[in-house]
């Protein structure tokens, strides 16, 4: 139906949005930082002005926490099909499903990473390098609140300390390849 106005046509998902972010007691600012888009861009999705993308709606559905039902009926507003919302949301019962739906034999290894600090949290952006001359292809990425990352710092310290102080036959200095200076270039 184009006989909508423009301005009104996301209206009803917009209410919904805004009362997820209401539930939440979240201002603006929290909400559009905590899932990295600019605050009036979520003003203007809330005001029915615009739609989402499918990546920053399955962001805010993940944030608020909806639940199934609302995830379905958020997504269905949005005029997306049901390919892309979570099984997690489809299952009748999601808490038959382990939080850890990725299979825990999975490890992703990755070369390079970006940190991306806001006044709301931590955004890692983990990345491979899969040719010369391309840029990186990111393979995850994991946000989290500053003092969540403090913790992650602390814990990565103190465990590589502990395998460096136990003796595993480890390289005897690890340096990032974008970290080195000429004098602690490797040498042969």
């Amino acid at each position: 139906m184009i006989d909508k106005p423009l301005s009104s046509q996301f209206r009803p998902l917009g209410k919904r949005l805004k009362a997820l972010r209401d539930l939440a007691n979240e201002t603006l600012a929290e909400a559009s930082g905590a899932v990295e888009i600019d605050v009036k861009q979520l003003a203007s999705y809330e005001l029915g002005q615009a739609k989402p993308s499918e990546d920053v709606l399955l962001l805010l559905i993940s944030h608020f926490g909806a639940k199934d039902d609302e995830a379905v009926r958020i997504w269905e507003l949005a005029g997306y099909g049901t390919s892309r919302v979570p099984l997690a949301h489809m299952a009748n019962d999601a808490s038959d499903i382990p939080p850890s739906v990725i299979g825990e034999s999975h490890v992703l290894f990755t070369d390079v990473v970006d940190v991306i600090v806001n006044n709301y949290g931590v955004v890692m952006n983990f990345m491979q390098s899969s040719a010369p001359h391309k840029p990186p292809a990111t393979v995850a990425r994991v946000g989290m609140s500053r003092e969540h990352a403090k913790s992650v710092l602390q814990i990565l310290q103190a465990t590589l300390a502990q395998t460096e102080r136990s003796g595993l036959k480890l390289p005897k200095k690890l340096i990032a390849p974008d970290s080195q200076t000429p004098d602690e270039a490797p040498r042969n």
